[in-house]
């Protein structure tokens, strides 16, 4: 797992291989992603957007972006958490993701990092 913390929003993400499936004719390899948002901070926040840069080990790199997460624009109270899972389909058996949030809060706007986390098939690790 990997975390960092932003402006007191904590992300943490933990990451799965799903398995490897072809489409045409070319194998693809199947991620899932938990992420777990925990706000620190001591007002509440809205999370409106994401940004996600995707790159595998082939060098294909794709940015993901839009409002909210999984079709959600979660309020987090402070003290709460916000989890989601997700996934992604690689070219290749590993690769990588980070990014952004953007957030909203009473009277700002501001990004929360999202960390780099690796995205590894078990048996490309050796």
């Amino acid at each position: 797992m990997v975390q960092q913390i932003t402006q007191g929003i904590k992300v943490a993400v933990q990451t799965r291989f799903e398995g490897s499936f072809y489409t045409d004719h070319k194998k693809q390899y199947a991620f899932s992603y938990i992420v777990e948002i925990e706000n620190q901070g001591d007002v509440e926040v809205q999370l409106t957007s994401r940004y996600w840069l995707i790159k595998d080990a082939l060098n294909y790199t794709e940015i993901v972006e839009g409002p909210g997460v999984i079709g959600l624009q979660p309020v987090i109270e402070p003290g709460q958490k916000h989890t989601y899972n997700s996934g992604c389909v690689l070219m290749a058996p590993f690769g990588s993701m980070q990014g952004h949030y953007v957030m909203v809060s009473k009277d700002r706007e501001f990004k929360v990092s999202i960390p780099l986390f690796r995205l590894n098939a078990p048996f490309a690790m050796n």
